[in-house]
């Protein structure tokens, strides 16, 4: 690896800070299994299948953080780029336009340039991450009844982020020599919310015909 990647890809180098488990936790358990499977070169679609014995709550929850944490990272790497200038709006090349709503200032969906969209996402999943009503840290809490539910809009949400990144800002991975670790967390991504029908595939449709050549 180059010495200007292993800067882009520097653990500590995130959109926002990252989110951690726990020592001693089931779920840092079951964090660092995930790890080990990944880092031991275990074919992708095998690694993201729930093990025997766990739970889903669980099991997703890990992921979930763990994306949250690699796609803050790839974002980070092309934000400067990602401008309201170069991207005014929130898009997946012309035919996908991305808008944003929430509880709380925008009820409606509105639309709104890339970096302040992506802001916003990113703020929304960590109160997400955060709320120990929806990701229990301590041991004997249970996940909320829609906890899956949940999920799901989360990992609908950042799969946009692998959408804008690929369609507008793919030339600076490119020029970073980023483009295999993208790929591979794309791929890990993709494999992980097929398998365990968490994104519906019709939000999956702007990047079908790359994801037919990487992923199937």
């Amino acid at each position: 690896m180059s010495i200007a990647l292993k800067q882009v890809f520097n653990k500590d180098k995130t959109f926002r800070p990252k989110r951690k488990f726990e020592p001693g936790t089931q779920r840092f358990d079951l964090h660092k299994r995930a790890q080990a499977s990944l880092n031991s070169g275990v074919d992708l679609k095998a690694a993201v299948q729930l093990p025997h014995g766990e739970d889903l709550n669980d099991w997703v929850a890990v992921h979930l953080v763990d994306f949250f944490n690699r796609i803050n990272l790839i974002y980070g790497t092309v934000c400067e780029f990602c401008t309201e200038k170069s991207c005014p709006v929130m898009s997946g090349g012309p035919r996908y336009e991305y808008r944003w709503q929430d509880e709380h200032k925008y009820k409606k969906p509105t639309p709104l340039p890339a970096p302040k969209y992506m802001n916003l996402l990113m703020d929304w999943i960590e109160m997400q991450i955060n709320n120990e009503d929806i990701f229990p840290t301590s041991i004997g809490i249970p996940f909320p009844k829609n906890f899956i539910q949940i999920c799901k809009k989360i990992l609908c949400r950042l799969f946009r982020v692998f959408v804008h990144v690929y369609i507008h800002h793919f030339d600076r991975i490119l020029l970073m020599g980023a483009e295999a670790h993208v790929n591979t967390c794309y791929k890990h991504f993709y494999y992980f919310a097929t398998e365990l029908n968490l994104i519906d595939r019709k939000e999956l449709e702007p990047l079908k015909e790359m994801t037919s050549r990487m992923c199937l």
